[in-house]
C-alpha cells in the first residue's frame, strides 16, 4: 500500500510542479535572480516531501508549494509595475570598472574579489584589463563587458558595407521526416524539396538526419553510423 501511495503522490507532485512552472514561467539558470533560484529549490524540496508523505496530510506540502508559486508570480508582477520594487526584489546592475577605474566598493557590493573578477573577464575573452572600457555585473550575476573601441569586433558598418538581410534557419527534414508546416512557412512545396535533394545530393528522404533552409540555401546532413576518427573529447 505504501508503494502505491508513494507512486501516486510522486505523480501528483510532478503534475503540480509542471503546472507551477508553466504559471511562473521558464527561465534558464543563468537568467534567474537569487530569489528565483532559492524559490525553485524550496518548491522542489516541498515536492519531494509531498511525494513521501505516507502518514502526514499531503495537503500541507501541496498548500506550501502553491503559496511559494503564487508568491513568485506576485513578485514578478509587481516588479514589472514598479521600478523601485524591481530593484528591491531583483536588484540592479552595478558598474565594476569604467574608463580604466576599478571600483573596489562595487566589487565588494557584488561579493566579488579581484581574482574572481579577473576570472570572469578571461571567461568573456578579455585577458588584459586595458582592453575593457566598461564592466557591469547584472542582477542575474553575469558580467557584461564593453571593450574599448579599438578592441571591439569589426562590423559591416565600420567597413561601409550593407549586407543582405539574413533569414532565420528553418528545419525542413528531421530524422527522415519532412516538416510540411515549415516548408509552407518558407513558401516551398514537397516537390521542390525532393527535386533539390535529387539534383544536388542524390539521396533519399529516409537517409537524411537534418535538412535546413536559410537564405535560398538548402543544407543537408545525412545519417551516419560511424564515429569521428579523431575525437579529442573522449
Amino acid at each position: 500500500m505504501q508503494y502505491l501511495n508513494v507512486t501516486l503522490l510522486s505523480i501528483g507532485s510532478i503534475i503540480i510542479l509542471f503546472i507551477l512552472t508553466k504559471i511562473i514561467g521558464n527561465k534558464q539558470i543563468s537568467n534567474m535572480t537569487l530569489f528565483d533560484y532559492i524559490n525553485g529549490i524550496t518548491i522542489g524540496s516541498i515536492a519531494a516531501e509531498m511525494a513521501t508523505s505516507l502518514e502526514e496530510n499531503f495537503m500541507l506540502p501541496l498548500i506550501a508549494m502553491i503559496i511559494y508559486g503564487l508568491s513568485s508570480l506576485g513578485i514578478s508582477y509587481v516588479s514589472k509595475k514598479s521600478i523601485k520594487l524591481r530593484r528591491l526584489f531583483t536588484g540592479h546592475s552595478v558598474i565594476l570598472m569604467d574608463n580604466g577605474k576599478l571600483y573596489k566598493e562595487n566589487l565588494s557590493k557584488a561579493r566579488l574579489d579581484v581574482n574572481e573578477f579577473l576570472t570572469q573577464c578571461r571567461i568573456n575573452g578579455f585577458f588584459n584589463l586595458a582592453d575593457i572600457q566598461t564592466a557591469i555585473i547584472e542582477p542575474n550575476g553575469m558580467i557584461s563587458i564593453l571593450p574599448v573601441p579599438d578592441k571591439r569586433p569589426v562590423n559591416p558598418q565600420d567597413l561601409n558595407l550593407s549586407p543582405n538581410k539574413e533569414k532565420v534557419m528553418t528545419s525542413v527534414i528531421i530524422d527522415g521526416r519532412i516538416l510540411h508546416q515549415n516548408l509552407k512557412h518558407i513558401g516551398k512545396e514537397e516537390e521542390w524539396l525532393r527535386r533539390q535533394l535529387k539534383e544536388q545530393w542524390n539521396t533519399k528522404i529516409n537517409d537524411i538526419f537534418l535538412a535546413t533552409y536559410d537564405s535560398n540555401k538548402l543544407d543537408v546532413y545525412v545519417k551516419l553510423n560511424e564515429k569521428p576518427k579523431n575525437d579529442p573529447f573522449q
